[in-house]
Formats: structure tokens, sequence, C-alpha cells
């Protein structure tokens, strides 16, 4: 799809716009509660699914599937990233009211990072199509380490490079100082955790996208819908950490079904770079795989919180028969 600069330019405006109104209410630092976190995870999904309409609106079915697709794709492939979030949240100990502000902040710093990675995918897919067979084995190799347990959240957060390099070269305070993110005391200029913990937030992310960019690639090739998909995911990411935090662990099948999508992608992005070397190869369409993930999505959610009940029943049972 063919999407001219003013386009862009628009788009991004209008998610500026959404996200200064997103900030604007929630500037004054205070504990989310549920029903503030479901009716903005209400809007965004909203906002995420009248844009998917609107490409459609406009003619263009094959970018609309591409979007819903990789949209979904992204959200369930975040939820990975509010493992790590909580870790982080409990590592640097952020008071609740608090943790609006840096997972705002820190979503942010982590959209800007991953437009550069779409950018360079972009520019690499548009030359290479056999850079396909490369993201098809990131894509295998990442779902077979879910399955065999490689992949799963660390019980305890490890800091990454940048993080490290932030903290060893810059002086900082022991305690927060509400939402600054500096401070000057006694001549000198001094980070508050607040920003640590931003930078945490922002650089973890990146290493996720490190599987899902190439997994949104492989449903589509278009740098636009890649964009827009991660950005509608990302911005909703804050209310379904507020939502399902106290899910994650019920959630006990999520890891095989995220593994499923990986694989199924990894395949899609083999079958697609096979004609590159002369052979010929089934396409899969884009509806077919937004079946399959929102399929194996809605197995694994159902299996998970069956089983989850039926455990929790039995300890019930267990305990209270106990003498």
């Amino acid at each position: 799809m063919h999407v001219p600069v003013w386009i862009w330019a628009a788009t991004i405006v209008g998610l500026l716009i959404l996200i200064a109104v997103d900030f604007l209410v929630g500037r004054r630092p205070h504990e989310v509660s549920l029903r503030e976190a479901a009716w903005w995870g209400v809007f965004w999904v909203a906002a995420a699914a009248l844009f998917g309409a609107g490409l459609w609106w406009l003619g263009d079915g094959e970018a609309s599937s591409a979007f819903f697709a990789g949209y979904v794709t992204e959200k369930s492939l975040s939820v990975d990233n509010l493992f790590v979030f909580v870790l982080i949240m409990t590592r640097f100990a952020v008071p609740s009211e608090l943790r609006q502000r840096v997972l705002l902040i820190g979503v942010l710093l982590a959209l800007a990072l991953r437009t550069v990675f779409i950018a360079l995918g972009a520019a690499v897919v548009a030359s290479f199509t056999w850079v396909f067979f490369l993201f098809g084995a990131v894509l295998v190799f990442t779902a077979w380490k879910l399955i065999t347990g490689g992949g799963a959240a660390e019980e305890e957060f490890k800091e990454n490079a940048v993080l490290r390099r932030v903290r060893r070269s810059v002086p900082s305070t022991d305690t927060y100082r509400g939402t600054r993110l500096w401070v000057h005391e006694n001549g000198r200029r001094l980070i508050t955790p607040l920003f640590v913990v931003i930078v945490a937030i922002g650089t973890t992310d990146v290493l996720f996208a490190l599987d899902s960019i190439p997994a949104i690639f492989g449903l589509t090739k278009d740098p636009y819908v890649v964009f827009t998909a991660n950005a509608f995911a990302l911005m909703g990411l804050r209310q379904l950490y507020f939502l399902i935090g106290g899910l994650l662990d019920r959630l006990v099948y999520l890891t095989y079904g995220l593994a499923a999508i990986l694989g199924f992608i990894g395949v899609k992005l083999f079958l697609e770079a096979l004609p590159s070397v002369g052979v010929h190869a089934p396409h899969i369409s884009t509806p077919l795989s937004l079946a399959v993930i929102g399929g194996v999505l809605t197995v694994t959610t159902v299996a998970s919180l069956t089983i989850g009940r039926r455990t929790a029943g039995a300890r019930e049972k267990q305990h209270a028969s106990a003498p």
C-alpha cells in the first residue's frame, strides 16, 4: 500500500493528540483503579478498531486485515513485557501513584526505539528477500525457547547494558522526587530513580522487539501497517498492566500459545522466502493468519483460566478437608 507523506504526518499527529489527551487526563500522580484502567483500555482498543475499520473503508481490505493481525499479534506478545514490567516495578520499589507515569513515558520511549527498528527492517525487507529466512529462523528458535522454558520471564530482573551504563556514569538521588526525572542539588544535576526505571522499561522493550518486529513483518511488509499496529498495541499496554497484573500467574498456557503463534509466523516467512530461490510454495493469506492467531489465543486463554479455576477449587477442597 502506497502511503503519501501527508498520511504519515496526519497519523503521527493523530497519535500524538491521543497520547496528549491520555497524559493530560492522568497528569496528576495517583494510584490507577481497575475502573479507570478498564475505561482507558476500552478507549485504546476502540481507537485501534476504528483505525483498522478506516483502512477497510478506504478500500484496502488487505491492509485492514494485516493491521488487525499485526495488532493482535503485538498485543499478545506484549503480555511477556508485562511480566518484566512487574519485575522492574518491584525491583526499583516504584510507588503505586507513580507507576502510571513510568509506564506512559517508558512506553513512548519504547515506541520511539521500535520505530527505528521498523525503519531498518522495512529497508532490509525491501532490498533482501532472503532476510525472511533469517526472520523465520529467529521466530522458530524463539518459539522453541518458549516451549522449553528458556524464554520465560526471569525470577529476578537483570539490568541491560544501557541501564548499567546510565547507573554507573550518571549520579542519582537515593529516593524518588515525585514525577521529577532530575534535580539540582549542591550544584550538581542528579537523576532520580524515576528516570532509571523509565530507561529500564524502554530499553527492555527493545529486547522483545527483536522477536515481535520480525513477527509482524511476517504478516505484512507494509511499514505503515507495521508502525501503526505497534503504536496502538504499545499505547494500550499501560492499561493492560493494571487490568491483568493479577491474572498473569493464571495464564499458565499463554507461553505455549505465543510459541505456537511465533512458530506459525516463522513457517509463513519461510514459505514466502522460498520463491526467491526458485522453489514454489503455498501462500498463507492474511485472513487465515488472523484466524489462526485469534484461535490460538482464545484456546490458550480459555484453557488457562479453566485449569486455573479447577486448580484453585481443588486447593480449597484440600484445605477444607485438612485437619
